[in-house]
């Protein structure tokens, strides 16, 4: 299935992530310590290198969208639902706010819930689940207010900083997805 599909909410326009938005600007993003301190992506990123991920996610089809501020035209983050596993009804949500910024504004919640309910309502999926470092803890308050409850602990599972870090397992249900818009 093909991700033609723009989310509008209140403030943002979620349009399918691809190659023209590859940018000087998206690269700092992933090359900042601050904005990918938490994520998988390792700082030392080469223009080739974001474009080579934007042609993967073009080629293989992934619900990933390019976060914008409508009355501004800015990207300010991405945000993205894959794997999908749609024989048994569950999607891995992912999300990056790259305009440091734009942090603290309540964009990364808005879009979180125009895509999730993109996901039950039109993807028909039942659950949305993710990984969050436990020191995450702003992402872990906006996951909860969001309805994501915990269902695992994985201890010392991923590399952070000088060690190793815990690893909490969250999803929500679509029966269970009461945040139908946008307030902040």
């Amino acid at each position: 299935m093909k991700n033609n599909i723009t989310i509008t909410t209140e403030r943002l326009l979620l349009k399918p992530l691809n190659r023209s938005y590859l940018s000087d600007n998206y690269l700092s993003w992933i090359n900042d310590q601050e904005v990918v301190k938490y994520l998988e992506t390792q700082v030392g990123s080469s223009k080739t290198d974001l474009e080579n991920f934007l042609l993967e996610i073009e080629k293989n089809e992934i619900f990933a969208w390019a976060i914008e501020i409508k009355n501004l035209n800015e990207h300010i983050g991405n945000i993205k639902i894959d794997p999908i596993d749609f024989k048994n009804g569950y999607g891995e949500y992912g999300i990056l706010m790259g305009e440091k910024t734009q942090w603290g504004k309540g964009y990364a919640k808005e879009a979180s819930i125009g895509v999730i309910n993109f996901c039950f309502e039109k993807l028909k999926l039942r659950k949305i689940n993710l990984g969050a470092l436990i020191e995450n803890k702003r992402a872990i308050k906006l996951y909860r207010n969001l309805g994501f409850k915990k269902e695992g602990h994985f201890k010392k599972h991923k590399v952070f900083e000088d060690g190793f870090c815990d690893e909490i397992r969250m999803s929500v249900f679509n029966k269970n997805f009461k945040v139908k818009s946008f307030s902040s």
